[in-house]
């Protein structure tokens, strides 16, 4: 048996913000958006096979706590490009700083954190 992550589900204070710099940066696209649970808001932005749902709740959601020390925390998200040097550069044009530089088997990574505190986990495997 095999499984294959189709979504995950963030809370953003603002998932069309989320959409545009991701569209930017990762080239994904908005796939849909609507009314959602607890009369939120979410958006579904990813590619053919897989997404991230953006939702945003009727009131300012809270500032997150050390994801790392929480449970059920949700420490990073890791994208998968074919040029990281180019999603850098698009990366820090939205605003945002690369960290955590590595050259480590199999590949290349760097992080970032987006307005809402999310840590993003940038690699490129080698070929």
């Amino acid at each position: 048996m095999s499984a294959i992550l189709e979504h995950a589900n963030i809370t953003v204070t603002d998932p069309q913000g989320t959409a545009a710099w991701m569209a930017d940066v990762f080239g994904w696209h908005t796939r849909w958006s609507g009314a959602s649970i607890h009369n939120g808001v979410s958006l579904h932005v990813g590619g053919a096979d897989s997404y991230l749902a953006l939702y945003q709740p009727p009131t300012q959601p809270q500032a997150p706590g050390n994801s790392y020390t929480t449970r059920g925390g949700l420490n990073h998200l890791a994208v998968v490009v074919n040029d990281i040097k180019a999603t850098e550069a698009a990366v820090v044009a939205a605003g945002f700083t690369p960290t955590n530089h590595a050259d480590y088997e199999p590949g290349l990574r760097f992080y970032f954190r987006d307005s809402d505190g999310i840590e993003y986990e940038v690699v490129q495997y080698d070929d």
